[in-house]
């Protein structure tokens, strides 16, 4: 299975989730918030492909302390893929990011995530006190903790 990414952050990020994480963004959204800061990942028609089980591998190898955030564009728009590339992380710990709401969130990748950030970012509700989030109708889920 194939997944289009625009780019990846190693080791790097502490806005994106709790600890220091790698983060991969996805290409593709067709929500295209006003205000979005990663406009350049809209775009449904180019980014890197690459072959899921390939990035995991990469993903794995890379991030020096298996803490990583997939972002976009919004990943649910390669819904498939990414369930598929979340599985193949799962020794890892995980966050999703999505403009979704909750219950748009395919449930059989849940047991999968250690966070979830749900909700389409909304300007004139932006934030930048409340850790991972950039507007105050989104939410950050602690889903499960590690051991």
């Amino acid at each position: 299975m194939q997944i289009y990414v625009n780019s990846i952050v190693y080791n790097k990020s502490i806005s994106d989730g709790p600890g220091i994480r790698s983060v991969v963004y996805l290409q593709g959204c067709t929500r295209h918030c006003q205000g979005c800061h990663n406009k350049s990942t809209w775009a449904t028609n180019c980014g890197l492909k690459y072959d899921v089980a390939k990035l995991a591998q990469e993903l794995k190898e890379n991030t020096l302390n298996q803490k990583i955030t997939i972002s976009g564009g919004e990943p649910l728009f390669q819904k498939k893929a990414v369930i598929s590339l979340i599985k193949e992380l799962k020794e890892c710990n995980l966050c999703l990011y999505t403009s979704h709401n909750y219950d748009e969130v395919p449930i059989e990748i849940l047991p999968y995530l250690n966070y979830l950030k749900v909700g389409k970012y909304e300007q004139k509700f932006r934030c930048t006190t409340i850790p991972y989030i950039g507007s105050t109708n989104q939410k950050f889920i602690e889903l499960n903790k590690e051991d």
